[in-house]
């Protein structure tokens, strides 16, 4: 038996509920997966893999308990390797004595076959003399019940040796009778004590209850009938195992983020996948490489309103352009295909028509390309003018690329040639399969069969004519198979895309880096993921993901070129002394760098004010982290701002706010603030804050030239906050009495905050909803 190695580097589990064991599964793995070294030794990423991997585990539910259940979510990139992640996990489960893993995979046969044979390839389940694993698809016979109790058998036999036992490995498609069926399978089995991992592969879709804003409309009496099949399928078959935990894996997390804290599948804990060194990603199209995003014009994308005819000029480019790509790739043996994606709309007859374009213009290619005669000698020049062109734009990115002569000899003849064009749809019953070794280079016309799962080798050329639709966030970055690890290829790599697309893409990865940014602590510190304010920023032009899923509506709030007030800062009557105090003690810790801000000498004093440029850090962590407001019109909101001045500040450190405080004066070295009434309105906020211009209308003097107005007191490109102190009183202007008969509401605290458009985003919020 293999020496276990215990991982030591980690002395401070901090919150984490086990420490794992490395042992040879997952070393075996990674040397097997070419994570290796000169020395045969694994190498630092496949080190990486690892430490990502016990950090995963050591969030699962312990071997050694009896009970235990655990829901956690693992969030890769789009094509960046969860597969590799959630394979080391099963190794690693593996090495712990885990005796049951199951792989939840593919809403289709395919990809389902896919994700079988690809764990059955790494784990090297059949070329081996160990029987550390067994290895079952799709368990629903006699047989398959047969050979699980035999191995959980072994398992509980304290007299069979533990290096002989068999972890397993059961992958079930995600489909609803295929669910059932494991679990039947499974009921009548003795379960307890059997360390469980229950692996759900794209967790984010078909996993979620379907149904479940639906069901918050219908109320509490929620059957288990009246939620989606295949949720209840996974929960049917997570009840049986009294030891598990439901790992969940996505690159695009927005459901399983945003559902009900309190939904069954709402993950306790989160942990970030990071990939490896030549991965690229929506930073690498969409930022750091401009020119390898281009622009389909309107008029080129078939619509109702715009039928188009024959091939757009943008096809016709991207299809030059791939062709030189195939021959220098076939000159510099860089990769072992090289590939091209056309994704037009998800119906079938359009893809058929690009797919009839692209086949008859490598027709007339090959033939202008071949043909001797001096008749097509001005029409073949004609052509290799437009290569050039092409040549001209891959040449901006290709540091090493061959000589344009190179490429458009009869090398550029045979790649023509020899392309494999196919059009790729579920329309005859199954999406049929690419045999990628049969040529080096593809053509695949396809729509909604090439998105989530779909892999392309060497794919280079993306082409996709397709509108932006819903924006929902998740579906658009799955479509992004052009994303991958592309590193030594990267400069051959061209995305066509309209142009709300595109700006949808950019959005999308500020979107993307804002929630893992604001996920990391969680990850880090292994906090529950309870704690989390559920919010990210998100363009306004994107849903977050399908609104079926989501028990409630998603709260928007918009920040800049506007002021955010608080409505009822008498919410909670007893944070009123709390908040003065803040207040005060800001102010007196800042008294010097007061002064009355300049003004017209006609002003009244409830018109002065003093005023500070102050550090924005300061003011964010001794003012308004500090005050208190508990109206959820008013908290919400109020928290979101916090949150986006505090993610402004971690790359702008440095920058200054303007403080107001409203009707104030400084009078022997004290700070004197006047309180101005206020009516609070039908809806218990306060009817209108801010005191109006003086004088109102044309006169001896110009309108607002007295007083321009609280609402105009502000840097236009600055935090300005103001300070306000207030009376309230009720409708009609009348005192508000407690039930003793005493006034409340005086002397109080509110804010009016500007975020200038430098710093506005567009924030989205879960309402509080348990």
């Amino acid at each position: 038996m293999a020496e276990i190695i215990e991982i030591t580097g980690n002395t401070n589990p901090n919150n984490s509920k086990w420490q794992p064991y490395q042992g040879e599964e997952i070393e075996g793995l990674l040397k097997h997966k070419g994570f290796t070294d000169s020395t045969g030794n694994i190498n630092a990423t496949g080190d990486r893999v690892i430490d990502e991997t016990f950090k995963i585990l050591e969030m699962c539910g312990n071997p050694a308990e009896q009970q235990n259940v655990e829901t956690g979510l693992v969030i890769g990139y789009v094509q960046s390797g969860k597969t590799l992640s959630f394979t080391s996990v099963a190794a690693l489960a593996n090495d712990n004595q885990y005796q049951i893993v199951i792989i939840i995979a593919g809403t289709s046969i395919p990809l389902s076959e896919q994700s079988f044979e690809r764990m059955k390839k790494d784990l090297r389940v059949e070329t081996r003399f160990d029987r550390k694993w067994t290895i079952i698809k799709n368990a629903g016979t006699q047989e398959d019940r047969d050979t699980i109790e035999m191995k959980l058998e072994q398992w509980a036999d304290p007299t069979f040796p533990r290096e002989n036992c068999s972890t397993l490995l059961i992958t079930v498609m995600k489909n609803g009778s295929r669910l059932r069926n494991l679990t039947n399978l499974l009921a009548d089995l003795n379960l307890n004590g059997v360390p469980t991992l229950i692996i759900d592969d794209e967790s984010d879709q078909a996993s979620l209850n379907t149904r479940a804003r639906a069901n918050a409309n219908a109320g509490e009496a929620v059957n288990e009938g009246e939620v989606s099949t295949i949720y209840r399928r996974i929960n049917e078959l997570r009840s049986v195992f009294p030891h598990h935990t439901f790992l969940q894996y996505t690159a695009t997390p927005q459901a399983n983020l945003f559902i009900n804290i309190m939904d069954r599948l709402s993950p306790n804990f989160i942990k970030l996948l990071t990939p490896g060194n030549e991965y690229t990603g929506g930073n690498a199209f969409f930022v750091q490489n401009p020119n390898l995003v281009r622009r389909i014009p309107d008029l080129e994308i078939p619509s109702n309103h715009n039928p188009v005819h024959e091939p757009p000029e943008s096809l016709l480019f991207a299809l030059k352009i791939f062709f030189l790509g195939v021959v220098a790739g076939e000159i510099k043996r860089d990769q072992r295909n090289r590939s091209m994606m056309v994704h037009p709309s998800r119906l079938t007859n359009s893809q058929n028509i690009y797919f009839t374009w692209i086949r008859n213009v490598c027709e007339s290619w090959k033939t202008l390309l071949q043909s001797t005669s001096p008749a097509d000698e001005e029409e073949r020049n004609e052509l290799l003018r437009e290569f050039k062109e092409a040549y001209d734009d891959l040449n901006l990115t290709v540091n090493d690329l061959p000589a344009f002569e190179e490429l458009t000899n009869t090398r550029l003849l045979h790649s023509i040639k020899n392309t494999r064009i196919m059009e790729i749809n579920a329309s005859r019953g199954r999406t049929p399969e690419i045999r990628w070794s049969d040529f080096y280079s593809h053509i695949l016309v396809g729509g909604q069969a090439m998105d989530r799962g779909f892999t392309v080798e060497g794919l280079t050329v993306s082409y996709m004519p397709r509108p932006l639709a819903t924006g929902q966030v998740d579906t658009t970055l799955q479509r992004a198979r052009f994303f991958g690890y592309k590193g030594p290829y990267l400069g051959f790599c061209r995305v066509w895309l309209d142009n709300p697309n595109i700006e949808a893409f950019r959005a999308i990865i500020e979107h993307e880096d804002d929630v893992r940014q604001r996920l990391e602590e969680f990850d880090v510190n292994n906090k529950h993921l309870n704690e989390w304010d559920r919010e990210a920023v998100l363009d306004q032009m994107l849903r977050l993901t399908r609104p079926n899923i989501l028990f409630n509506e998603i709260d928007r709030d918009y920040f800049g070129q506007e002021w955010f007030i608080v409505g009822a800062p008498h919410d909670t009557e007893n944070l009123i002394p709390f908040n003065k105090s803040v207040v005060a003690e800001f102010a007196n810790n800042h008294i010097t760098s007061f002064a009355t801000n300049q003004g017209h000498t006609e002003r009244t004093d409830l018109q002065k004010h003093l005023e500070a440029e102050l550090p924005l850090e300061e003011s964010l962590k001794q003012l308004l982290n500090r005050l208190k407001f508990t109206r959820e019109t008013d908290s919400q909101t109020y928290s979101s701002l916090r949150g986006l001045l505090n993610s402004y500040l971690q790359e702008n450190p440095n920058e200054t706010c303007l403080v107001y405080l409203i009707s104030s004066r400084i009078e022997n070295n004290t700070i004197v603030q006047t309180t101005r009434q206020r009516r609070l309105n039908q809806n218990d906020n306060i009817q209108q804050l801010f005191q109006g211009e003086q004088p109102t209308s044309n006169g001896r003097l110009r309108k607002g030239e007295v007083y321009i107005g609280d609402r105009n007191i502000k840097n236009q490109d600055k935090v300005t906050i103001q300070i306000h102190r207030l009376n309230l009183t009720d409708v009609i202007g009348n005192p508000i009495l407690d039930d003793n008969g005493n006034v409340v509401y005086n002397d109080l605290v509110s804010l009016a905050i500007w975020i200038p458009e430098t710093i506005g985003k567009d924030i989205i919020r879960q309402p509080d909803n348990i």
